[in-house]
């Protein structure tokens, strides 16, 4: 009980001190402007504007979100180590387990939450301009805060051991490749080459495969999702969110401050 009340503490302190970045709020203002410009950008075309409009809307939320993930991500613990706050919160009785998890939460809910202000500029330009919205939007977003949780648990655990910009290189590479390891996957299927069709298909186990988040042409197009397209994906991300935790509080054990 008292590791849980340390990690809803460290979560809430994380939670303030990160809102108070002026940087998420130039990204924030960049992702609703690019929502915005959708309006623009489908009005200049007399055929499938309302999918235009969505296409940028959904893909900047996701773009803006990711990148919001890896910038707080990557400062998970060397803003603490920097500051040598680290050292005065681990004297005290609570464990680096706690510590890090309760980062890693805060960190996530101020993502959510700057993801909920971009979804709702969404929503409202959507309604103004008279496209149409449904459960797909809903299970888009929820599978972007799913999405956005792997992130920032990919950033923790680089964080938990490299520099910054290192951390940045890593998470960014990670969700990148992940993008791409189902289409690689796929080419190496179809491959005459063994060792190609091995490879392809390791790569495609051991990396997270980011793009079973992305359900934004089902929603763009009004496209009917399963419960299947959105409870697999969610336990899928819960269950690499786990591993990537469990790898990062491995790591940050071990890690001599001194």
């Amino acid at each position: 009980m008292r590791s849980l009340q340390c990690i809803g503490v460290i979560a809430l302190n994380t939670v303030r001190e990160s809102i108070r970045n002026k940087i998420l709020y130039a990204l924030l203002f960049f992702a609703i402007l690019l929502i915005g410009s959708g309006v623009l950008v489908s009005s200049l075309s007399y055929v499938e504007s309302e999918r235009i409009l969505q296409d940028i809307g959904l893909g900047a939320i996701r773009l803006f979100g990711v990148a919001i993930a890896i910038f707080v991500g990557i400062h998970l613990i060397h803003r603490d180590v920097d500051r040598r706050t680290v050292y005065t919160i681990l004297s005290k009785p609570i464990t680096r387990a706690a510590f890090l998890l309760g980062k890693v939460l805060g960190l996530s809910l101020t993502i959510w939450l700057q993801t909920g202000i971009m979804a709702l500029a969404f929503v409202g330009v959507s309604l103004a301009t008279g496209a149409p919205l449904g459960a797909s939007h809903a299970a888009f977003l929820l599978l972007v805060a799913v999405e956005l949780a792997v992130v920032v648990a990919i950033a923790a655990l680089f964080s938990a051991f490299t520099t910054p910009m290192l951390a940045a290189f890593f998470t960014t590479g990670t969700w990148v490749v992940g993008q791409l390891t189902r289409d690689l996957r796929d080419i190496g299927a179809g491959s005459e080459s063994p060792g190609l069709k091995a490879a392809t298909a390791l790569l495609h186990r051991i990396l997270p495969d980011m793009e079973s988040f992305n359900l934004s042409i089902e929603a763009a197009h009004g496209l009917p999702v399963t419960s299947a397209d959105v409870v697999l994906p969610v336990l899928y991300g819960l269950g690499w969110v786990v591993i990537l935790l469990l790898g990062a509080v491995g790591v940050f054990e071990r890690r001599d401050f001194r």
